[in-house]
């Protein structure tokens, strides 16, 4: 019976990497890291391959084994990057990479400073995310170093860029979200949550103002709370003295995310105003609270561990490939039509 060769595509699939990082090692063609070539090596040796290459210390760059991860604030559980963070941090080890990240001071994101302790020689590339400010990403691009960012400032998608962006579809979820309320009876409705914050809230306010003029509503500006992203949002008073002085409640509110709906319905109720009977109220983020909320959160389910799995992808291929042409990549949302939004 005749023995099945090895091959390096069995090599890769052991190791789950691709068979062109595989190849590389072999080949002795483009940089690997040194702890991927040794996971291989020795993966490739328990396997029984043959043809091992001459060992070349030039080869991958163990000078440069961190990938840098960068933000403003770390994601709360409130926060797709709950989901994101692991999986991003998961694909990198299992190329060999270690995630470094930095939680950037107030004056560092103000000044545009890289981080005091970081240090460019042993970063491989880096990651921003919750990074809102088109200065600051600016100024990462000019390092030199591979990048991708997720999310964005507001405007992104429309600007020239030198980075990679990854980033969560929100035209369409929202516009779905929208027209569920439309189809609930809703004839006037509120957007809340500022839509220069980021580029996903300036999408979700695109969605939501797409959908009014698809059912032939207008948009009223004084049923939305459209005020500057900050503390006042976590703070359910502050929604209500904001309802108090509308010339009346919308039958519905589109919110940014599910952290503010969530807010808005603590605020609401507080009031004595039924959800969904009086007001309905819909979320993006798809977060565990939306689904126990009484009533259940209508949302938009963001697939973080997929996205986390595919920014890792996405910047490895940049750092092994650094002139190739950037990436702008929309992951696909699903809409979940729940209590909150059901007459």
């Amino acid at each position: 019976m005749a023995v099945r060769r090895i091959t390096m595509q069995d090599i890769a699939d052991s190791c789950g990497l691709s068979r062109n990082t595989v190849s590389k090692i072999f080949n002795g063609r483009g940089a690997v890291p040194d702890a991927t070539r040794r996971m291989v090596l020795e993966r490739a040796q328990e396997l029984g391959y043959r043809q091992l290459p001459e060992d070349d210390p030039g080869w991958g760059d163990p000078s440069r084994q961190n990938i840098a991860l960068f933000t403003s604030h770390m994601p709360s559980d409130y926060h797709f990057g709950t989901f994101f963070m692991p999986a991003f941090a998961a694909q990198l080890s299992r190329a060999g990479y270690t995630l470094m990240m930095y939680e950037l001071t107030e004056d560092e994101f103000r000044h545009c400073r890289l981080p005091a302790r970081m240090s460019l020689e042993q970063t491989a590339g880096i990651l921003g995310i919750e990074l809102f400010s088109r200065e600051y990403v600016d100024m990462i691009c000019s390092s030199g170093l591979p990048a991708i960012f997720v999310d964005a400032y507001a405007g992104a998608n429309t600007s020239v860029t030198k980075y990679d962006l990854i980033s969560m579809e929100n035209v369409a979820s929202t516009m779905a979200l929208t027209r569920g309320m439309i189809l609930s009876g809703a004839g006037h409705l509120g957007f809340v949550g500022d839509t220069a914050h980021c580029n996903s809230f300036h999408e979700r306010w695109i969605g939501f103002t797409l959908a009014l003029r698809e059912a032939g509503l207008n948009l009223n500006r004084d049923l939305s709370i459209l005020d500057r992203d900050g503390q006042e949002y976590s703070d359910p008073e502050w929604f209500r003295q904001k309802f108090l002085k509308m010339p009346a409640l919308p039958d519905g509110f589109m919110c940014a995310n599910d952290y503010i709906a969530l807010r808005v319905m603590t605020a609401l109720k507080q009031m004595g105003v039924a959800i969904p009977g009086r007001v309905m109220v819909a979320g993006f983020d798809g977060t565990p609270q939306a689904a126990v909320v009484e009533p259940a959160l209508s949302t938009a389910q963001i697939p973080g561990a997929d996205i986390g799995r595919m920014a890792a992808e996405m910047l490895l291929d940049r750092i092994e490939n650094p002139d190739r042409p950037y990436r702008t990549t929309y992951v696909g949302t699903t809409p979940v039509l729940r209590a909150s939004t059901v007459r």
